[in-house]
Parts: structure tokens; sequence; C-alpha cells
């Protein structure tokens, strides 16, 4: 039993190095997700360390000797066959490989998702940066500098002109 538990508190304590606690919490904006966040985070710090402290050791062995010359050896030998006899079934993980496919399948779906919204990301500080870039100029801009860069305007208006449109 102790291996199997062994192994959870191996587990847990690798989880809790591999989770970019920081990272998270700067994505959080609201005071009330901080405090939640927070919460979360020393919960799971609590079992983490429970995990690695109580069930992480193994048990002491029993000193049958200690018994059999109090209680004497018949006894002892009973209690030592049956708790020689029993068996702690090994847990046999069956859901894993179920999900790890469509686990693996999400993982990729992210990595795209990721790369498409850093492009995006990328486009729209671009767009951002034109904008403020256009803002500052308006001011002393002339309408020749603004068609230069929207020729698809300058076309609209001598088209509107053109055809003595005046938008009424």
């Amino acid at each position: 039993m102790s291996g199997v538990v062994k192994k959870v508190s191996d587990v847990a304590f690798k989880a809790s190095k591999t989770i970019d606690w920081e990272g998270m919490a700067k994505m959080i904006v609201t005071d009330e997700a901080k405090k939640e966040f927070s919460s979360l985070r020393r919960a799971f710090e609590e079992v983490n360390s429970t995990l690695q402290t109580k069930f992480s050791q193994e048990p002491e062995p029993i000193d049958w000797e200690y018994y059999r010359k109090g209680l004497g050896s018949r006894i002892v030998d009973s209690y030592k066959e049956y708790y020689d006899s029993v068996e702690i079934p090994k847990f046999v993980d069956t859901t894993t490989p179920k999900y790890k496919p469509k686990f693996d399948e999400l993982l990729v779906e992210l990595k795209e998702a990721e790369q498409k919204s850093l492009k995006e990301s990328e486009r729209l500080e671009k767009e951002i940066a034109d904008v403020q870039e256009l803002k500052k100029k308006l001011s002393t801009m002339t309408a020749d500098e603004y068609f230069e860069k929207h020729p698809e305007l300058k076309k609209k208006f001598d088209d509107e002109i053109r055809n003595d449109y005046w938008g009424y």
C-alpha cells in the first residue's frame, strides 16, 4: 500500500513543481478572483504538504520478536500469517489510456490556437500603433497625406464628386 501512496505523493510533488502560480496570478484581474486563487493555492499546498509528510514515508516494519516475547509465539505467528496474507490490490489505470489521445489532440489544438492568437495579437498591436500614429498626425495632416494612406477612400470620394453625389 505504501508504494501506491508514495507514488501518489511523488506525482503531487511533481505537479506542484510544474504549476506556474505566478504566471496564473498575473492573469487574474478582479480582487474576488485573486482571493479565490489565493485560497486555491493555499489548499493545494496544504494537501501537497500532507501527502509529502504523512503518506510518503514507509511504515516502520513490525518487530515480531518483541511481540513474541510478550504474547507468545503461537498468537504472534497467527497474526503474522494473517498480516502476510493480506494483499493490497495494485491500482490499474484504465482511464488514462482512454482519454490520453483526446488530451493529446486537445494539446495540438491548443498550440494551434495559441499561434493564431499570437498572430492576431501582433496584428492588433500593429493596428493600434497605426491608429495612435494617425491620431497624433490627424490635426496637422492634409487630405492628400490621408488619401495617400487610404487610396480606396480617395477613389470613392473622386467617384462621388465625378457623379455629382454629395451624400443627400
